[in-house]
């Protein structure tokens, strides 16, 4: 038996060699240095680090979970997830191997031994390796695409292949796709496949790249996010530069990133930033290549490391970036390369923004101010360090509103939408200048203790009609004031269910509690509370749900809180005491019926329905053909409709009065009902 496994390796062996070589021969002269993986093992110190992680979970996350033979099943299932979540490069003997492992990883974590994580990682490493020579070998000839196959490329939930040819066959489709997703673009297929080639072996680059820190990271992680998504383990290069890594910045762009199974996702743009005006890049859209300038080729980055994107991305002022996109837009089945001119992202930019619009209504004109506020800002070290400038949102929106009395709005409108949190200070501090005092939000921590987070300013800046407009991006600190404010009965609340994020993360920095020389440790962002609205319920998982809500294009369990297994779930706890304005829903039947009557006569809301329910479509559409003459008419048909579809949306939003294209259908909403409400809460 060995020695068959034995041959069987060095056949395999030989075969990587033969076709590496061949590969290399068809190569420019600066991309013919040769590739070598090597196999990993922990560092001396990595199994105590690993053991020590799980000791800082077990005993600091709010979430108490054993060590046991579940949490070893749960370890083993995500760690697979992560390294293959796609299904591409294991077949179901691996996972059938594995299963040796699936009741003693809890053992391994309590006696300080990583080894199974690095042994598991080795043979992925190697599934890898064996796919990109595959698809080597797949290129060296002209393939053909007369046959009626297709590519299943939505597979998270299907089976494993159930033997190599099987998964051949499956990665024929899929090189199959990529050819042929260059060629709709009119070139010709040896152009076509050099491009794919590239792809697979910047890919193989990047493998070559791995350190034994990022397996090891690799390993911890699948660990830290089965207590819940938001806890994770920071290597010493990411903890060192964690207030970027916070954010996830993209220099450059101004957008903010995560990586989401092969691909790097965009998950938020920073309002003024150059991807945001630009209008070529939207939340949830994924990166699948990266260019510089204009003419520069274009790198595969799927299975990157986060940062070795960032690091393409980035670039100086006035430089142009190239960027792949798949389309979150899951009716578009065709990748779209845009141009970004990379600038400097200044607070300035990110800042809070007001308008002054005028509606008339029975007779009588209104003035309704809106203000966006595009993320919950704080100027700590200024602050810190008592200067009077400092750039806040509290500030920002007091200044707003004195601006807005001496121009005699009659209500406020804020704009939460896609603001996915930032400083809870400033978070309570905007909810004080529209309560007297009070409490704002309830904390309660791993041990069962409760506090409230409280307003203690008894001035009122506005005490007029407001409204706030969320959406399914709208998170943490957002939700938390958009709650308090429904609470207590101050805004009216509009728009799409909000995110549900309602836990509070903090740092710990393991070098406090282990050290190996001069080695660093790195850090563990970890869940130790979580958020409660003043009335008891928790606005995690759950979110803020608005009075009058919008359907929304992003389903809560792809796009929300929900979207992960390991989220914290929904409860409640005792409501605080706090003054609610017991009149302030008096009117909320009529409000929905008005707002019910309007969208039933508004070609844009008719559009958003009929969008939901295209990618309600789509969702169950998770095959792509890949014989040439049906992948074109599929794709040319696609293109028309979409291109009809666009030209009609913006004749019917000319219609409504609006400038053609930019109507924006929830705003132009707000300002109606708030006016509504005005108009019956005297009646």
């Amino acid at each position: 038996m060995q020695a068959c496994l034995f041959a069987s390796m060095i056949k395999k062996i030989i075969f990587s060699i033969t076709v590496l070589f061949s590969l290399i021969g068809q190569l420019k002269a600066n991309d013919s240095t040769k590739i070598v993986l090597k196999s990993f093992n922990p560092e001396p110190y990595q199994g105590e680090l690993f053991k020590l992680i799980g000791q800082v979970i077990t005993n600091l996350h709010y979430r108490k979970i054993p060590i046991d033979n579940k949490l070893s099943e749960e370890l083993l299932s995500n760690y697979i997830k992560h390294l293959d979540p796609l299904h591409l490069y294991f077949i179901q003997a691996d996972i059938t191997e594995f299963d040796k492992y699936k009741y003693s990883l809890d053992d391994d974590l309590l006696n300080g031994n990583a080894n199974p994580g690095f042994e598991i990682y080795n043979i992925y490493q190697s599934r890898l390796e064996e796919r990109i020579n595959y698809a080597f070998d797949l290129l060296k000839t002209e393939m053909s695409f007369d046959n009626q196959d297709s590519f299943l490329y939505k597979r998270e939930d299907v089976n494993y292949t159930n033997s190599i040819g099987e998964l051949d066959k499956l990665w024929l489709n899929k090189v199959k796709y990529e050819v042929l997703a260059l060629k709709s673009d009119g070139k010709d297929y040896k152009t076509c496949a050099e491009i794919v080639r590239k792809r697979y072996y910047n890919l193989y680059k990047q493998l070559s790249k791995t350190k034994t820190v990022d397996v090891f990271s690799f390993y911890a992680n699948a660990l830290t996010e089965i207590t819940d998504p938001h806890t994770n383990y920071m290597a010493p290069r990411e903890a060192d530069d964690f207030t970027t890594k916070m954010s996830l910045s993209l220099e450059g762009i101004g957008a903010t990133l995560q990586t989401d199974n092969e691909y790097t996702k965009i998950t938020s743009l920073v309002k003024g930033g150059p991807a945001e005006k630009s209008k070529l890049l939207a939340v949830n859209d994924k990166i699948a290549a990266v260019g510089q300038g204009k003419e520069g080729e274009m790198v595969n980055v799927l299975d990157w490391r986060i940062d070795d994107v960032v690091g393409l991305i980035r670039g100086k002022k006035g430089t142009i970036v190239r960027l792949e996109i798949v389309s979150a837009d899951i009716t578009i089945k065709k990748n779209k390369i845009i141009e970004i001119v990379r600038d400097k992202i200044v607070l300035e930019d990110q800042a809070s923004k007001s308008t002054i619009k005028e509606i008339k209504k029975e007779g009588k004109k209104y003035k309704i101010g809106t203000i966006d506020i595009p993320t919950f800002y704080l100027d700590f070290a200024r602050a810190a360090a008592g200067e009077k400038d400092y750039k806040s949102t509290t500030r920002d929106v007091r200044r707003i509103i004195g601006e807005f009395k001496k121009e005699k709005v009659d209500a406020i409108v804020i704009d939460l939408r896609n603001n996915g949190g930032g400083s809870l200070t400033e978070a309570i501090d905007l909810t004080g200048l529209f309560i007297t005092t009070g409490p704002v939000v309830q904390v309660k921590d791993a041990n069962g203790v409760v506090k409230s987070e409280n307003d203690r300013d008894d001035e009122i800046l506005w005490s007029g009609p407001v409204e706030v407009i969320v959406n399914r991006f709208s998170a943490s600190a957002s939700e938390i004031f958009a709650a308090a404010m429904q609470d207590y009965g101050r805004a009216l609340i509009i728009g799409e269910q909000t995110y549900g994020k309602g836990t509070v993360q903090n740092m710990a920095n393991l070098d406090q509690y282990m050290q190996y020389g001069d080695k660093k440790m790195g850090q563990v962002k970890i869940t130790l509370a979580k958020f409660y609205r003043i009335s008891g319920g928790s606005t995690q998982h759950r979110g803020v749900i608005p009075d009058i809500e919008f359907p929304s294009i992003f389903a809560s369990k792809e796009f929300g809180e929900d979207a992960s297994k390991y989220s914290l779930p929904y409860d409640s706890i005792n409501p605080d005491s706090y003054a609610k304005n017991v009149n302030f829903n008096n009117n909320l039947t009529a409000l929905s019926l008005l707002h019910s009557n309007r969208m039933a006569n508004n070609p844009e809301y008719k559009y958003l329905l009929e969008d939901i329910e295209s990618v309600k479509k789509a969702e169950l559409d998770n095959y792509i053909s890949v014989n040439e003459t049906t992948y074109k008419k599929e794709l040319t048909e696609t293109e028309a409709k979409n291109k009809a579809r666009k030209e009609a949306r913006e004749k019917a939003k000319a219609s409504l009065g609006k400038n053609a294209g930019n109507a924006d259908l929830i705003l132009d909403e707000a300002i109606e009902l708030i006016t509504d409400k005005m108009m019956l809460d005297k009646k």
